[in-house]
């Protein structure tokens, strides 16, 4: 009996699975997990494996609330395979609708065509369809949720089951479901109808039942499982089709099941339709954006879900918070939609704001409305409409900008105001490096944006605010302060800045650049001195300075371009206003005197003067009004030490109508700084000061002397002093010293060594090239030329000059030298050795043996190897110079070798061995009796 029971429960259990797969994916119900349960596990795995379902959700898992929250929301959603936003893949599942694979090319056609409409605004390939963010995921079933509350307004029906509990004189419970002819069997009871009762309302009419009936009993009715219904979802719906839902189920959650609408389907007109009527519609804006969910309408077995096909489109970007591209409905506003794209932004200029429609001829019209006006706002919206609203100006209404070496730079509200009140103390506004003679204000004369300069002394502006230096502020002006040393500042933050910048651009090629003063090296390229610095020869003869190859002017060039723009917009650039503290004079400056070239004309001349020579801050300067010599030494900075105050130059440009001449004025720099007028001359723009150097005046050189000296160290030195009037001021040679050894180096000397080296490597890559297009038939390995190359390039320069310290010690005046800034001598100590190297049997050093010979200390190194050139043997003398030793029959000359020197047999390049020597002559032989048999056949 048991075993019968088995079978039969196991055969109920699988026409059960075989009628719910053939469903929509019906979760499985409590019952049927309750008698899945009850069979043994093998059973349990074989209905499994024979009806391909998981026995995990039928069967126990590790805890209940795993099973419950796997069984009631399950993860069935996976992206979907399309964009709704133009962008689609065309590997769609099979069973797609001709109409959407047709729809899918048509708009794929319509976004390649804009993509490559430059004429098209970018920022319209940007908008989004607003809504259809919600409908991302694919649904691969529906799997309703079990466990929700029931609504009391809900209309119970066939198939729902309904527990009851009841308690008191008696306590049983049942769970009963609506027979389809809309009753319950209550035990005891009888049949109890309720067909078109509520929930609330069958709760009323079973416990009225139960109390008329079973005197002392009470109940308690709640909803078990809900009963499924089929509805149809048509129209523009992703997947549009027959599905079998949950009868708690609303408009959303159907769109839910068919993976929401397609690409045309409107979110404001999803309607309900029954038994072929018309009951209601859903937008689904009101549920978006208003969290209105009121006509959200719940359905019954047999609707009709109607997606139609979208309305008009009103495209809205700009300063809006959320710009996308939303659906219109008839008689909607630019109010409306501004309200949908959730309003204007705080920066947003909603007075000038402007619509492209297409007018009855099918041309682009621009209407300009106001968003603050009710004309504007009333304003029908149109299908097609692109509503663009402006940006406001980023420019700053009456506010003034402190910028340079103050403690907080940036923008303040300007009111009738002094230097002294937005600048009250020197100690705490002013950095301790900040110039205290020189300021400047930058205002604005004209509505074209011309500007003047204003030059004050800000230490006497704040100290004595009743003077005439403490300058009145109008609106808009531009305070500046300047670093008194350009030199001191920490630009880590300035150098980031522009590297995060640059880096937006292009990548940096390399890391040459990493531990550079960015900054400093982008102004640079934008100054016109530039070239001078990077100046590294002239006619051959190597000059101070570094020279710039490829790559790195690339680099240098890129920042330049960033910095350039940084500083052009110097008083609106927030990030660049902050760190102005640690900005050069220079640097400052720059956009002003550019834009002061950019407003002169033939009328009133170019208001920018220069100076020049021994003054602290060389450069263009602006002209302020009724600016003084004087006032452009203040602005320079000062005199430098060496500067020549008997006088100086004025160079100025004298234009009349017929000719422009240059004129030159001496100035008695001495009596213009001590009030004389006749010396402190008003400046004139273009004009030029040269600050002349003290006759004679030289800066500190200093030349190195190591060694065997009595005092070595660091010595100053005067121009055209000589070397033995050094050597005579460090006390002379001590007894170790052994001056034939001397070191001389030399920087110009080293630099000149590279240039040469530069020369050759040129050289030799130019014969290269010409070998390899030559027709001796010669072939070059590439990769070993460009490694000699390599190795050729990469020889350091000494910079050694051969110095005869002896003949100088004799008092020749010949021997002696000039020296020049930096030079180092080393006098080492006596040398006792002698060192051959080359191609040697065996290179070592020597002990030196006076009388010895060269050739008597090439055989104490084993002779010539084989392959040495013993014919071009040459001595590298103790001092640094070379010696070719050069024999005859009858005696050796030059032969002779002293301590310190060094014998170098080189590799001799033509060398052949004996096998290769003796076929070649074989070949000669054969040669010559082949020519010596056809002339005796003659």
């Amino acid at each position: 009996m048991l075993h019968k029971t088995k079978n039969i429960l196991i055969a109920g259990l699988s026409a059960f699975i075989i009628l719910t797969t053939q469903a929509n994916a019906v979760t499985p119900t409590p019952q049927m997990i309750e008698q899945f349960k009850k069979l043994s596990k093998s059973d349990q795995e074989k209905l499994a494996s024979q009806y391909g379902i998981d026995p995990s959700m039928l069967s126990d898992s590790k805890n209940s609330s795993d099973r419950s929250d796997r069984m009631a929301n399950p993860n069935l959603v996976n992206p979907r395979e399309d964009s709704l936003n133009g962008e689609y893949d065309y590997d769609s599942e099979q069973d797609s609708s001709d109409k959407r694979n047709k729809d899918r090319d048509r708009n794929k056609d319509r976004n390649k065509k804009n993509e490559y409409d430059f004429r098209q605004d970018s920022d319209k390939d940007e908008l989004k369809r607003f809504g259809y963010d919600m409908f991302e995921g694919e649904p691969t079933t529906f799997a309703p949720v079990t466990d929700v509350p029931i609504p009391s307004d809900y209309m119970v029906g066939p198939g729902d089951i309904i527990k009851l509990q009841l308690y008191g004189k008696e306590s049983k419970e049942y769970s009963l479901t609506i027979n389809r002819d809309g009753t319950i069997q209550i035990p005891d009871l009888g049949p109890v109808s309720v067909v078109g009762l509520s929930f609330a309302n069958l709760r009323l009419e079973v416990s009225k039942r139960i109390k008329q009936q079973m005197i002392g009993v009470e109940s308690n009715i709640s909803m078990g499982e809900l009963r499924s219904i089929r509805i149809f979802i048509a129209g523009d719906a992703y997947k549009p089709g027959s599905y079998t839902v949950s009868s708690l189920s609303t408009i959303t959650q159907a769109l839910f099941v068919a993976g929401g609408v397609n690409e045309i389907g409107s979110l404001r007109n999803v309607q309900v339709k029954r038994s072929g009527k018309l009951i209601g519609s859903f937008d689904l804006y009101d549920l978006l954006l208003r969290g209105d969910a009121s006509g959200d309408i719940n359905l019954r077995s047999g609707d009709v879900v109607f997606i139609p096909s979208i309305g008009g489109l009103v495209s809205v970007a700009g300063e809006v918070r959320r710009p996308a591209i939303y659906e219109l409905k008839k008689n909607e506003t630019i109010a409306n939609v501004i309200s949908m794209a959730a309003g204007v932004t705080q920066g947003a200029y909603p007075k000038n704001s402007s619509i492209e429609r297409y007018n009855a001829n099918g041309l682009k019209t621009i209407i300009n409305v106001d968003l603050t006006s009710e004309n504007g706002n009333n304003t029908l919206a149109k299908a097609g409409d692109y509503v663009r609203v402006k940006s406001a100006s980023s420019q700053y209404e009456d506010a003034i900008t402190i910028i340079g070496a103050v403690v907080r730079p940036g923008k303040y509200q300007w009111k009738q105001q002094r230097i002294s009140d937005v600048l009250p103390s020197i100690w705490g506004d002013l950095l301790i490096s900040a110039d205290l003679d020189y300021g400047l204000i930058v205002r604005e004369i004209n509505k074209h944006g011309d500007i003047e300069t204003l030059q004050f002394s800000p230490g006497e502006a704040i100290t004595s605010p009743g003077s005439s230096e403490n300058l009145t502020l109008q609106p808009r002006d531009k305070v500046m302060i300047f670093n008194y040393n350009d030199d001191s500042q920490n630009r880590f933050e300035l150098n980031a800045l522009v590297k995060k910048r640059v880096s937006k651009v292009e990548l940096l090629r390399g890391d040459s650049l990493l531990d550079a003063d960015l900054f400093k090296v982008g102004f640079e390229t934008l100054d016109n001195t530039v070239t001078k610095k990077y100046t590294s020869e002239i006619a051959g003869v190597a000059l101070a300075g570094a020279s710039l190859n490829e790559e790195q002017l690339a680099e240098e060039t890129l920042v330049g371009s960033e910095v350039a723009k940084m500083l052009s917009n110097l008083f609106e650039d927030r990030d660049l206003i902050k760190l102005s503290y640690v900005m050069s004079r220079k640097e400052l400056l720059y956009p002003i005197v550019t834009k002061l070239t950019q407003q002169g004309n033939a009328r009133q001349g170019i208001k920018i003067v220069a100076i020049a020579g021994k003054i602290r801050h060389p450069g263009l300067y602006p002209l302020t009004n009724e600016a003084k010599v004087t006032d452009l030494l203040k602005a320079a900075g000062g005199l430098l030490e060496g500067a020549y105050t008997e006088r100086a130059e004025l160079t100025r440009t004298h234009t009349t109508s017929a000719i422009s001449d240059i004129i030159h004025k001496q100035i008695n720099l001495f009596d213009a700084i001590n009030g004389s007028q006749q010396d402190n001359l008003t400046l004139q723009g273009r004009d030029m000061v040269t600050i002349l150097t003290t006759p004679e005046w030289q800066e500190r050189k200093i030349i190195e002397i190591k060694g065997e000296v009595k005092f070595p160290g660091t010595y100053n030195i005067r121009r055209g002093e000589q070397l033995s009037d050094v050597v005579a001021r460090a006390g002379g040679f001590t007894e170790f010293a052994y001056p034939q050894a001397a070191v001389f180096v030399r920087e110009s000397v080293r630099m000149q060594e590279e240039l040469e080296i530069k020369k050759l490597a040129d050289q030799l890559r130019r014969d290269l090239a010409t070998r390899g297009v030559s027709k001796d038939g010669t072939t070059i390995n590439y990769t070993e030329a460009q490694l000699m190359l390599s190795d050729l390039e990469g020889i350091k320069a000494v910079g050694r000059l051969v110095v005869d310290l002896n003949a100088i010690k004799l008092g020749i005046a010949e021997a002696d030298l000039q020296l020049e800034d930096n030079d180092v001598l080393y006098v080492p100590t006596i040398k006792q050795t002698v060192a051959v190297m080359g191609e040697v049997q065996n290179p070592s050093t020597q002990r030196f043996k006076k009388g010895l010979t060269l050739d008597d200390y090439l055989l104490m190194s084993g002779g010539p190897r084989e392959r040495g050139d013993d014919g071009r043997v040459y001595v590298i003398k103790a001092d640094g110079s070379v010696m070719m030793p050069t024999t005859n029959l009858w005696f050796s000359s030059n032969s002779q070798i002293s301590a310190g020197d060094t014998i170098i047999v080189p590799l001799d390049t033509e060398y052949k061995d004996n096998l290769t020597l003796w076929s070649q002559v074989t070949q000669i032989i054969y040669n010559s009796a082949v020519a010596l048999a056809s002339i005796s056949a003659l």
